[in-house]
């Protein structure tokens, strides 16, 4: 019977913003991400505990302005939380959301439409 597993991990992040209408100056920020993947067996836990870490050290540390993945994009929230979301995907995981919460009272959330 499948489950639902949830992990967090934090990460520390610059990024700025200089897209036309939505321009700041180069900030960092202490983020969190939250993964919720549907599982299957045991072997589903390893798997996401390893995706969700290899995601989390792609951006730990970094400027988000220069990831290949997020070229063309401002790095919001909303945008990592696809893009988190996407490599969960890419590791044959079920993600069923992901949130990214970038300050105590700011976060996106990014799950698969349900919709036609």
């Amino acid at each position: 019977m499948p489950s639902t597993l949830s992990l967090r991990r934090p990460f520390v992040a610059d990024h700025f913003h200089d897209l036309p209408g939505f321009q700041e100056d180069r900030h960092g920020h202490n983020w969190e991400v939250e993964a919720t993947v549907e599982v299957l067996a045991e072997a589903d836990e390893i798997v996401f505990t390893k995706a969700l870490d290899m995601w989390v050290e792609a951006v730990d540390y970094h400027l988000l302005n220069q990831m290949t993945a997020l070229e063309g994009r401002n790095p919001t929230a909303e945008a990592l939380a696809e893009l988190a979301f996407r490599h969960l995907q890419n590791a044959a995981l079920r993600p069923v959301s992901v949130r990214i919460r970038e300050k105590a009272n700011y976060w996106a959330l990014c799950r698969e439409s349900t919709e036609p």
